[in-house]
């Protein structure tokens, strides 16, 4: 943890990637000022990104205006440096990103895409309609993120189990628990894993041939998906339809294979859009608690990227 009065002594150092609005906030809700560039003796960093210059000692904390930290932890050529807390920001973004999710599940139950295309042809035809309720969907991804999709999910009525790498007990907002190995009949399929060392590739041919004919929705990270293999199986039919919130390679240009998937709609990172707000008030309580001598809630451990 940090030393006891060192906080108080670290100023406060915003990116240049980090909006006028959320300076503003940030010198409002800690009632001091933030500079745009660190100069002599300890400082707090906000930021997307920590430069190569700035780790060193002076450095006292980070604070990632993401929540995702991939790009912070999983560079072999700099590890983390030693000590220093990693936090994020997660702000809202499980609610918006659940509301996401359950946005294109009742679009599907309710024949929305084929009714779109109907209308761009001026054809009048009757689509079939489901319930969602009684139906199941599978979390891969139990965080903050994974856990609000669960709960809204369920509380449709919609049954949701939790694909866990390491057995635990049934998760908040979850109906079952599985092994993340283990093939479960479902109808949605949901992505919502950071991306580390472990989750690298982690939906495969093998998870995807498994799947049985659901739909897929990715709102974790890009990378943790094979494209080539989930091409293969929408082709297949193992993969009914995709909803790509998130991509290995952002963005993706005009010749992307992404953009020719069956079945597949890609939208562009928008899922979980984090408000200055956020960045704000998670970097506030993560102040109070490393003050307070304790570990926050939104801390990240480097080691496991998470």
């Amino acid at each position: 943890m940090i030393a006891p009065g060192l906080l108080d002594r670290a100023r406060i150092v915003a990116g240049p990637e980090v909006g006028d609005g959320v300076v503003r906030g940030l010198s409002a809700a800690t009632g001091r000022p933030v500079e745009r560039a660190p100069g002599e003796g300890p400082f707090v960093y906000v930021g997307a990104v920590l430069p190569d210059a700035l780790r060193g000692p002076d450095l006292v904390w980070f604070h990632s205006v993401n929540a995702g930290t991939d790009t912070l932890v999983l560079r072999g050529d700099r590890p983390w440096p030693s000590g220093v807390p990693l936090t994020r920001t997660v702000g809202r973004m499980g609610e918006r990103i659940a509301q996401y999710v359950l946005g294109w599940v009742l679009a599907e139950c309710q024949s929305v895409p084929g009714y779109a295309a109907q209308h761009a042809r001026a054809e009048w035809r009757r689509l079939p309609s489901e319930l969602v309720a009684g139906q199941t969907a599978v979390v891969h991804g139990t965080g903050r993120i994974g856990s609000a999709v669960g709960a809204l999910l369920r509380a449709c009525a919609i049954r949701t189990v939790a694909a866990v790498r390491t057995p635990r007990p049934v998760p908040a907002g979850f109906d079952a628990v599985v092994p993340a190995g283990e093939p479960v009949a479902a109808r949605w399929v949901v992505a919502a894993l950071p991306l580390t060392r472990a989750t690298a590739g982690y939906f495969g041919a093998d998870r995807f041939a498994a799947m049985g004919g659901a739909t897929f929705l990715n709102v974790g990270r890009g990378a943790t998906v094979d494209l080539g293999a989930l091409g293969d199986a929408l082709r297949a039919g193992t993969v009914g339809r995709a909803v790509l919130d998130v991509l290995p390679d952002e963005p993706p240009g005009p010749g992307d294979p992404c953009w020719r998937l069956p079945r597949t709609v890609v939208t562009s990172h928008s899922a979980g859009i984090t408000a200055d707000e956020d960045v704000v008030a998670d970097f506030t309580t993560c102040l109070r608690e490393l003050a307070a001598g304790k570990r926050p809630a939104l801390a990240v451990d480097p080691a496991r990227g998470y």
